[in-house]
């Protein structure tokens, strides 16, 4: 099986020929659908535009991920992952969002809320991205009334295709709903990772089971990051292959609650881990991986303008020339995994706010490199990232065919 595009014969929000991202790809009884906010072209002035409520926005965005995954015959019980970018100037008003999606969907999927900068349309307050599997996947743990410390929101725990577990976005908020270790980012970083593996532990599996781990401060910690290494290295990585999961780091100038300085997304998979690099030396002492197999999934970490062998910053200022060189270094990742482009199942892009007027030129970068059926794609602004020089941060994921000898294990 291989991934297909998803096209619906009548999509009413806009022409979805002719990006560089699909709506959605689907394959067997997967589905996973690309960021949608409320934009619609409006053909009166020949632009996409954005209005409404937040209420309103979180309709028409998710009436569009729920019609695409119509056109690819799954429904609204089959979601396991929901994913909502909420801009810092919509967080006032997420509730009419979530609101909007327990409608729709009730408690069974899991919940990650990530809180952007803005998003690419600037009127737009939420985006929504969805993954699915025929019958739902299996939900691990219920979502549960009281708030559990480290969430954010209720919010279930399932497992969606290829045993891969996903977790609600993790904060250093506690059961009474209160920031803990306010001003200390280091203490916060423990915080949440050990509410991680104690949401795993839950469903019979561990820190080591974790395939990527994605997280969010706030610019002040840069100062500070580096003590996150010893957190890691102390929890991480505590399976068979000693495998450290994919990693990424995002800075927004505000997160979920006032105090809080980091929130991480961490997948984990029940198969084993086994670590992909091509040979980037820089990673020997690191505590993430730049590449994860488990099963037919290949999760990666977060990639930028970065020279493997230097670790210096490259291209500063030049948007599409990081681009190319951020999505250079994916492929060449692909490349050594024995896959190519039109294997690439996500990717979510992260362009920092300053760099919003040179992003097209990522589109360009992406038309040149990549190929249809063209990735799953989200994109939305942030305050900064790790390192200044840096402008574009890609989040990416594979997925392996079933006949793949990595899969097999029988070579062609």
């Amino acid at each position: 099986m291989t991934l297909s595009a998803i096209k619906p014969a009548k999509f009413e929000w806009f022409p979805y020929e002719g990006f560089t991202f699909c709506l959605g790809l689907s394959e067997g009884d997967a589905a996973w659908t690309s960021g949608h906010t409320s934009a619609r072209h409006d053909e009166a002035i020949g632009k996409m535009t954005v209005e409404g409520s937040m209420e309103t926005q979180a309709r028409i965005a998710y009436a569009k991920c729920l019609a695409i995954l119509e056109a690819a015959g799954f429904g609204p019980e089959d979601v396991t992952r929901v994913s909502e970018n909420i801009t810092v100037a919509g967080l006032a008003a997420y509730d009419d969002a979530a609101g909007v999606r327990k409608e729709l969907l009730g408690e069974r999927p899991t919940v990650r809320t990530v809180i952007v900068e803005r998003l690419v349309r600037r009127a737009a307050w939420i985006e929504v991205e969805l993954h699915a599997v025929k019958g739902g996947g299996a939900q691990l743990r219920a979502a549960s009334e009281a708030r559990e410390a480290g969430t954010w929101q209720a919010s279930a725990i399932t497992e969606g295709t290829d045993g891969v577990v996903y977790l609600p976005t993790v904060t250093p908020i506690d059961a009474n709903g209160d920031v803990v270790f306010e001003g200390d980012f280091v203490s916060q970083y423990r915080y949440v990772l050990e509410r991680a593996g104690d949401m795993l532990e839950a469903v019979g599996l561990t820190l080591g089971h974790a395939v990527t781990t994605y997280d969010y401060s706030t610019p002040e910690t840069r100062a500070v990051y580096r003590g996150t290494h010893k957190v890691r290295k102390e929890l991480l990585g505590n399976n068979a292959g000693g495998v450290y999961p994919g990693a990424g780091g995002i800075l927004m100038s505000q997160l979920h609650a006032p105090g809080a300085l980091v929130a991480i997304d961490v997948t984990a998979s029940r198969h084993p881990l086994e670590i992909v690099n091509p040979g980037w030396s820089r990673y020997d002492t690191l505590t993430y991986a730049p590449g994860v197999k488990a099963g037919r999934m290949l999760f990666m970490s977060g990639f930028a303008a970065l020279d493997m062998e230097t670790q210096q910053a490259l291209h500063d200022g030049d948007l599409g020339k990081q681009a190319e060189a951020t999505y250079g270094a994916i492929l060449t990742l692909l490349e050594h995994a024995g896959l190519g482009p039109e294997h690439l199942l996500e990717t979510t892009e992260y362009c920092v706010e300053s760099y919003v007027g040179d992003y097209k030129a990522v589109a360009d970068v992406r038309e040149k490199l990549l190929v249809a059926p063209w990735p799953a794609s989200t994109g939305a602004l942030c305050k900064a990232l790790l390192r200044p020089e840096f402008g574009l941060e890609v989040f990416p994921t594979a997925l392996y065919p079933a006949d793949h000898p990595a899969v097999t294990g029988v070579q062609a």
